[in-house]
């Protein structure tokens, strides 16, 4: 059977345009069934300037192969494609990609950041600003480049054309290190002659209200632009077209007021027509002035943008107890409204967004001093389509109000944008149990939901923090449902700049963090040392590696690992944590009360330890796979002692089993190898029959939950951890599926057995961390785990039980497909593998004899003929 090349691809870019990288690393996955088909050669043709050069090599490599050819100069494009050799086939040549460079030499032509020359609002929302400048072009235009950024959230046109299709540019990050710009190729949008460009621009994450206490101007107290349009005429001439002093802005547009927790206010009565086009007068317009270069560098991003990725119509239009018009749209997300309705003039109407109902109306309690409100006011002027620019919000519900009787409320009218950073889909499962079908698509609603530059713990309320911890337990079931290799790189990138500011070496709990300045004196509270929130500097590098198998990507991290094990934790005497440090801990275990989410059963020094020791082993991990043995070796002698101490401290004094007979305490123990022979099969024990002893009923918060799992499968138990997975009580992972819940909930009751809405402060619908089981589910129900970095071999050893009889898990992974599909019926278990060309699987039958047999590409048939399900 054939063998072809599905895609090609650069570093970590799903689109590589406007990159950083002037030499990235080629990729290239297969698709076909070819059985044991694997590449001994390639070649890659990189065409430049119209002159295509073939560079070749005899190796099995075809992910993250070293760039061949000169490094790319800055603004440079090159199409390349690939073409593979192996196992007595050669693949045909790929369809040809096009990689450009952004701004490599980092000059922007004298471009300034502006903002309109007057006072800038004090302790208020800042009101969006238009910019915009004419000009002319003396030829006609072979090719143009926008290169763009917001001192605040920016949306471009040219000649009244929108320029690209991301929204709430250029993101969230740590805007004090690094402040990326987007790349645009507007080409189409220029005309020989008159032009103009405009820019909104909202105050977004840049000068808003931002995190708690009403926070505001973390990273600039003023709404400004940046920008450089680069032309290149046919001629050959440049022509450069830049934000300076010559430019005009105005604050009298029809964006009244936009805050990305309260919502956008839009009177389209103020609309300004023509106002990003050549034959406007702009001579009412304010000047501008110049603004303090930006104190993060500008640099090209390392994830992918936020887009609208998905719409949705009303599921359900009614009238609440009260007489109020509100919407279901049946789905919980994050986005906005886009209105297409047509009406009198000054009508208002205004869109209050919520999650849940409460007694019938739509519940806002759990937004706290989120107002999540937008208004759209009619210009009278045919039918209006508008969607918020500057906003974004976690949703469910609607109640309108103020819709005018001359347009049907349907879904023609009214419709839901989904958006989120847009990467790539790579992970699916399904099996015969369609609860645990419908949490599993919770677990990606809330994926998407919180994935909007940084990991936010939730999209609606007046928080949509990058938490660390929240983040650090996710990260393993992430990397299996998108590629989000580039999304974190990143992110990881602000933990270590944010992990090194101040010379301690302290990962802060929210990235980024609400003190860019150290405004609190560095004393801001989110900046204390603890465990699992700062653990992420090491834990999640290594879940990115295992998904990858990009050493650059560990090396870059491994500084920051290595100085928050070295420096960043206080401890004691005996090398553990100090007894007087804050922790999170075992957050929202079950047993904590509403108003004291902290409070769990489980000693919070004693989980803290736990996390030391396995951060201790990964780094000893990590240095190890960077063949840094000396360091390699030093960590896992470190860990040794640790678990010396450990014992000392949580195991002896307490006859000989673990301070706390938890389901946390013991699963950690288990999962972090820190038992020894005789007290781990006490604890197997133990465990089991606490777990019983509850019902099957979750006992675990953040701490626990992602290792839950894997503990019981370790101590051959993954049937009891079937038992618990599939309850329908609270508190477990299906009760909230019961309950109609479409994502996954920050608190195991976020809402209580008799529909209210738990009366705790943090009480969120959609929230990613319990959705970590999803990482259990793939491996040991899907059957499929990378069983060496990077997916080259991949596990397939799925463990039926549950009353299952069928599963499904495919995985997209940077050779091609891996499928795992299995069923059983009377005639016994079958298996189906399916494995991408230069891959390799080692499958693991349940047959309870765990022999491994291994197999190469193309698809494969097991069977078990008297298997039965375990009951």
């Amino acid at each position: 059977m054939s063998v072809s090349i599905s895609s090609v691809s650069f570093e970590h870019h799903h689109q590589a345009f406007g990159i950083g990288e002037a030499a990235p690393r080629v990729s290239w996955r297969f698709e076909g069934a070819a059985v044991d088909w694997e590449q001994t050669g390639y070649e890659i043709e990189i065409t430049r300037d119209g002159v295509p050069r073939i560079f070749g090599a005899n190796s099995s490599a075809s992910t993250l192969v070293s760039w061949p050819d000169e490094p790319l100069t800055s603004s440079e494009s090159a199409t390349v494609r690939a073409r593979a050799y192996g196992s007595g086939s050669a693949t045909d040549w790929s369809d040809t990609v096009s990689v450009e460079a952004a701004l490599l030499d980092g000059d922007w032509a004298g471009a300034l950041p502006i903002a309109a020359d007057r006072n800038t609002e004090v302790n208020a929302s800042h009101k969006p600003i238009l910019f915009r400048r004419a000009f002319e072009l003396n030829s006609t235009v072979a090719s143009a480049r926008l290169y763009v950024t917001g001192l605040g959230i920016y949306e471009a046109q040219i000649n009244g054309q929108r320029v690209g299709d991301h929204v709430l540019a250029p993101g969230y990050m740590s805007y004090q290190f690094r402040h990326t710009y987007d790349t645009y190729d507007v080409t189409d949008l220029l005309n020989s002659g008159g032009n103009a460009i405009g820019v909104a621009v909202g105050e977004g994450w840049w000068s808003g209200r931002w995190g708690f206490q009403n926070m505001r101007n973390l990273y600039g107290d003023t709404i400004g632009l940046l920008a450089l349009l680069s032309v290149t005429n046919e001629d050959g001439t440049k022509q450069k077209i830049k934000t300076d002093l010559t430019w005009h802005a105005s604050a009298d547009g029809p964006t009244v007021s936009a805050e990305l927790y309260d919502g956008e206010v839009y009177d389209s009565r103020l609309e300004i027509d023509g106002w990003s086009e050549s034959s406007f007068n702009d001579s009412q317009w304010l000047g501008v002035k110049q603004l303090p270069t930006p104190k993060g560098m500008l640099t090209p991003p390392d994830g992918p943008p936020i887009r609208r990725i998905q719409t949705i119509k009303p599921q359900r239009i009614f009238e609440s107890p009260t007489g109020k018009t509100l919407v279901d749209f049946g789905q919980n997300l994050v986005g906005w409204l886009r209105f297409n309705v047509q009406g009198p003039s000054g009508t208002n109407i205004t869109i209050r967004h919520a999650e849940v109902l409460d007694e019938g109306e739509i519940g806002v309690r759990p937004l706290r001093s989120a107002k999540a409100i937008d208004t759209f006011i009619l210009n009278g002027k045919d039918n209006q389509t508008w969607e918020p620019s500057f906003t974004y919000h976690g949703f469910r519900y609607v109640e309108v109000n103020g819709w005018p009787d001359s347009t049907t409320l349907d879904g023609e009218h009214l419709t839901a944008i989904v958006v989120h950073s847009d990467m790539e889909r790579t992970g699916y499962f399904e099996c015969s149990n369609k609860l645990l079908n419908r949490f599993h698509e919770n677990v990606i609603w809330s994926m998407i939901g919180n994935f909007l530059s940084v990991p936010t713990d939730c999209p609606q309320r007046d928080e949509r923090l990058g938490w660390t911890g929240d983040a650090h337990a996710f990260m393993p079931t992430s990397n299996y449902l998108f590629d989000a290799s580039g999304f974190w790189r990143s992110w990881l990138r602000d933990v270590w700049s944010e992990t090194s500011t101040g010379g301690k070496n302290s990962t802060p709990h929210i990235v980024p963090t609400l003190d860019p300045d150290f405004k609190n004196n560095g004393s801001d509270s989110f900046r204390r040392p603890t465990a699992i929130w700062g653990d992420v500097i090491v834990g999640n590098p290594w879940a990115l590696y295992q998904t990858t198998g990009d050493k650059r990507m560990l090396e870059e991290q491994y500084p920051g690992a290595q100085a928050w094990i070295e420096s960043g934790i206080p401890r004691n005497e005996a090398g553990l944590w100090n007894r007087s440090t804050f922790q999170y801990a075992d957050w929202l275990d079950p047993l904590s009360p509403p108003d004291a989410p902290g409070n769990a059963t489980t000693h919070k020094h004693l989980v803290a330890d736990s996390y030391l020791i396995q951060m201790t082993r990964l780094l000893s991990q990590i240095s190890h796979a960077l063949d840094k043995t000396e360091e390699a070796q030093k960590y896992a002698s470190d860990r040794q002692g640790l678990i010396s101490a450990f014992h000392d401290a949580w195991i002896e004094p307490y006859n000989g089993l673990i301070a706390n007979v938890t389901q946390t305490a013991l699963t950690l123990g288990i999962r972090f190898d820190i038992f020894d022979e005789a007290t781990r099969a006490q604890a197997a024990s133990t465990l089991n029959s606490i777990i019983a002893n509850n019902s099957f009923l979750v006992g675990t918060g953040f701490a626990g939950t992602q290792q839950l799992g894997f503990a019981l499968s370790s101590i051959n138990s993954t049937d009891t951890f079937y038992k618990m997975l599939l309850q329908t009580s609270v508190p477990s992972w299906l009760y909230q599926v019961v309950m109609n819940g479409t994502t996954t909930w920050e608190r195991w009751d976020s809402m209580l057995p008799n529909g209210m809405i738990n009366p705790g402060e943090m009480t969120s619908f959609n929230h990613y961390a319990f959705g970590s089981v999803a990482d259990w589910i793939h491996q040991k129900i899907g059957g499929l785990a990378p069983s060496e970095p990077g997916w080259k071999t991949t596990l397939v050893a799925p463990e039926p039980g549950g009353n299952i009889t069928s599963a499904n898990a495919t995985y997209l992974s940077p050779y091609g497909v891996f499928r795992s599909t299995w069923n059983v019926t009377g005639a016994g278990f079958a298996l189906e593998v399916q494995i991408p060309p230069n891959a390799r699987a080692d499958v693991v039958l349940p047959d309870g004899k765990n022999k491994i047999i291994k197999v190469g590409s193309g698809i494969h048939y097991f069977a078990l003929e008297t298997y039965t399900l375990p009951e």
